[in-house]
């Protein structure tokens, strides 16, 4: 069981929240934040605490660190870095600002949290980091190419700076979940619909076809598993004497990080193709 602190992002549903949730439960105190103040106040009310935290804006991270110190007596022994939301789209059809939009959150807000937490993990001697990546930060699927660069760009940091934090104390681990239940489709709805031009793309009719994935009701891909899946892994990379350094979560997971080493590169796109040629994440 635990009893350090814990600072969470992305906690106002699906795998932030099981896990704020159940760290909770556990005997974490657990800082869980999200970016709206509506979902502050909700959270509030279901008996966590927490605070706003926008990945995209500086200044929100810089308050939200100096206020969790504040609170902790300067102490923070795990953070998890969940935040993330999906931009759907084929790579032609991506502007500057889509692609910019996407490592804003996934990627520069989330290091720029990580690196203003790494001095008080200093102090103190020591620390968990943990990084929600994906399938997807392994493998490429079509038609998620500005998700799928954040999680690359997430997994090559994560990988630095573990080697960079050797001798400190300092565990750094990656989560590679693949399907999870969540609200994960319905934040790239609304992404795909503020950024990607579908008139006179020569994707249109897969357009078509992903957004009625998107907006299915339910499970839309094999092997999807609740959110408590990924709590598992992130309770041993939090409590374990020896957390691993990747955490695999998922059939698929496992699947193509398997692949990825055995088929050669073209067997491989044609797996991917396959599977994921019509939008599903």
């Amino acid at each position: 069981m635990g009893s350090g602190t814990v600072l969470i992002t992305g906690c106002s549903s699906g795998i932030g929240l099981c896990c704020a949730q159940g760290l909770q439960a556990r005997g974490w105190r657990v800082f869980a934040t999200t970016r709206q103040a509506a979902d502050v106040a909700r959270l509030h009310a279901a008996g966590l605490e927490s605070l706003p935290l926008d990945l995209r804006d500086s200044a929100s991270i810089q308050t939200a660190v100096a206020d969790v110190l504040e609170r902790s007596g300067g102490r923070l022994d795990a953070l998890f870095n969940n935040g993330a939301y999906g931009q759907p789209g084929a790579v032609e059809d991506l502007s500057r600002e889509a692609l910019r939009e996407q490592f804003e959150t996934n990627v520069f807000g989330t290091l720029e949290l990580s690196n203003l937490i790494v001095p008080a993990m200093r102090r103190q001697g020591g620390g968990r980091i943990v990084f929600n990546s994906s399938v997807l930060g392994l493998v490429a699927f079509p038609y998620r190419g500005a998700y799928v660069a954040s999680k690359f760009a997430l997994e090559g940091l994560a990988d630095t700076l573990r080697l960079e934090l050797a001798g400190a104390g300092i565990h750094v681990c990656l989560i590679e979940p693949g399907p999870i239940l969540s609200r994960f489709r319905d934040n790239a709805h609304a992404a795909y619909r503020r950024h990607i031009r579908v008139e006179g793309s020569p994707h249109r009719e897969k357009y078509a076809a992903m957004q009625v994935r998107l907006t299915k009701k339910g499970p839309t891909a094999p092997f999807t598993l609740p959110p408590d899946a990924v709590l598992k892994r992130v309770i041993h990379a939090l409590e374990s004497p020896r957390p691993k350094t990747r955490y695999p979560v998922t059939v698929p997971t496992y699947l193509f990080s398997v692949l990825r080493r055995l088929l050669p590169t073209r067997a491989l796109d044609a797996v991917l193709r396959r599977v994921g040629g019509e939008g599903r994440r």
